[in-house]
């Protein structure tokens, strides 16, 4: 008689096998990515004294300054701001938002509804102490189609006199809808330019970077921000974020992060840049690992009677990979087993919780060395239909499939899943 573990195994090879031309993709954009990146450090003559930190002001750090050089490079920008003081993603975000808009101005976002914790930060759909609403910036949004992607008339014409800046969210969020292609960014960027040239593109880069061969930067977006901690960090970065586009934008945000007039020539960081330039020379093959894991896992759970998004051969721009769950109870079973098989805190039981900027309890599941490291691996998702677990990362796609493999384990033996049948 078979068991459980010899079932899994068996589930896993066949996913392994429905998926390999769809993983094999990935490896042409690893190796762009990895040539761009590699290039760009040649040309910015990277060297050991870089990786050095500075102290008080920053002022002669060359470290940071060529820091954010070579993220200006990699990203095709004309400025940069990386600084291990940017707390998260958000953080990064809000900085852009804070630096450009003035009391006035109109925001408007091209993908809907926002990612929950940049809701509190505009003051949508409740006003919040110290949003945007508040300081006297209104707000707009232009819902996606039915089918989930940008709506390039509805956006055009909703740009009016006031509007200053059109948010574009790369990554899908905690919603079941697709993640946002840079050709798409690019065609949408092309039309608004064309009719709105004083307009300011905006991209939330989280969980994108190095996804694709070109970054949205490339095809014309004004400003862009992400985390340090998720794709651009390679796994081995503990803190921080960055800010790339257009050298009076870049410095808006650099005014928001220190003060008004010192733009990105402060911000020493006494303990050095190393991690932060050798996790940008590893992010394209970690962040390779992590979309080969969640093509797998797309297949492994489609095997399993899951409803994924993407589906093991459909394109991507993000590392994200959706699940959906149905139920409260099997939420919190699959992102329990996930946080069991992982290398930290394998022996705690997530519980859903409040969380600050989140309106619905979230339970997640990461077991990682940094604190909050998406691109490590995690799952989580909001406590709400039609409670989708989000995975993503994987610091190798050996890990995703242990861990996605726990998970199950898990909800079958907590009675949230059947024995797999194998004649499925």
């Amino acid at each position: 008689m078979v068991n459980l573990e010899q079932v899994l195994n068996l589930l896993r090879r066949r996913a392994e096998d429905a998926s390999a031309s769809y993983r094999q993709r990935v490896d042409a954009i690893s190796l762009h990515n990895h040539h761009k990146v590699l290039e760009a450090f040649r040309k910015m003559r990277v060297s050991e004294h870089h990786f050095k930190g500075g102290t008080g002001y920053g002022y002669g750090d060359y470290g940071k300054d060529t820091l954010d050089q070579l993220f200006a490079r990699v990203f095709g920008t004309e400025d940069a701001l990386v600084r291990p003081h940017i707390v998260s993603g958000t953080h990064a975000i809000t900085l852009c938002l804070f630096g450009t808009l003035r009391p006035g101005n109109e925001l408007l976002s091209a993908t809907g509804t926002p990612y929950d914790t940049l809701q509190k930060v505009i003051g949508f759909p409740h006003r919040t102490l110290n949003s945007l609403v508040e300081w006297g910036v209104t707000y707009r949004q232009v819902e996606l189609t039915s089918e989930g992607y940008l709506d390039l008339q509805g956006v055009v014409e909703a740009v009016s006199p006031r509007t200053r800046m059109v948010l574009i969210q790369r990554s899908r969020g905690y919603q079941w809808r697709p993640s946002i292609p840079v050709a798409s960014i690019q065609e949408l960027v092309g039309a608004i330019k064309a009719k709105h040239p004083h307009v300011v593109c905006f991209v939330d880069n989280c969980y994108g970077e190095l996804v694709e061969e070109r970054e949205p930067t490339e095809v014309g977006v004004d400003l862009m921000a992400g985390s340090l901690i998720k794709n651009p960090g390679g796994g081995i970065v503990p803190a921080g974020g960055y800010v790339v586009g257009k050298t009076k934008y870049v410095n808006m945000a650099a005014a928001r992060l220190f003060a008004p007039g010192l733009g990105t020539a402060v911000g020493a960081w006494p303990e050095g840049y190393r991690q932060i330039f050798q996790g940008l020379f590893l992010a394209p093959h970690v962040v390779g690992e992590a979309l080969k894991g969640a093509i797998w896992t797309s297949a492994f759970l489609t095997s399993l009677g899951f409803e994924v998004s993407p589906k093991p051969w459909e394109p991507r721009t993000d590392i994200i990979q959706a699940v959906r769950l149905e139920t409260p109870e099997r939420l919190v079973a699959f992102c329990r087993g996930l946080q069991q098989g992982s290398p930290v805190d394998s022996h705690i039981l997530p519980e859903p919780s409040g969380m600050p900027g989140y309106a619905d309890q979230v339970v997640m599941a990461g077991g990682t060395f940094i604190q909050g490291s998406s691109i490590e691996l995690s799952a989580d998702g909001p406590v709400r239909p039609p409670y989708a677990v989000y995975i993503q990362g994987g610091l190798s796609q050996e890990y995703v499939k242990l861990g996605v493999m726990h998970a199950v384990r898990y909800l079958i033996e907590q009675g949230e899943l059947q024995f797999p049948d194998l004649s499925i």
